[in-house]
């Protein structure tokens, strides 16, 4: 079955660095809770919002090994007044046998926010 699986995360600041280990810190947990392998990968979608410039993140998901091959598309989220700032958004569409219901979507740090029911699960 093809699943999508979330996360985001807030960097501390637009900086090279906050930025890929923020995202390489909400990746990591992704792949580990839901036992993700980079080969049934389809593709990963990450946007950030308008006041993160200083990099791509998905230059963390080439950081991590046997991910080369996965598609990956960067883009900027609809800047929509009083939305979180500094924000990390991540679409993993993936082949897995795991239930719907029992997908664990990752929030971390402000992007809790976003997604309570989901963050307590």
């Amino acid at each position: 079955m093809i699943r999508g699986i979330r996360g985001a995360i807030t960097a501390f600041d637009n900086d090279v660095n906050e930025i890929i280990d923020a995202t390489g810190e909400l990746l990591q947990q992704m792949v580990e809770k839901n036992k993700i392998e980079p080969e049934n990968v389809a593709q990963v979608i990450m946007t950030v919002t308008e006041d993160l410039t200083a990099t791509f993140p998905a230059k963390a998901l080439r950081d991590m090994s046997g991910w080369t091959f996965v598609p990956v598309m960067c883009m900027k989220e609809i800047p929509v007044p009083g939305s979180l700032e500094k924000c990390i958004r991540i679409m993993m569409t993936v082949e897995t046998g795991v239930d719907q219901k029992d997908i664990q979507h990752i929030y971390l740090r402000d992007a809790i926010v976003l997604r309570p029911d989901l963050s307590t699960k």
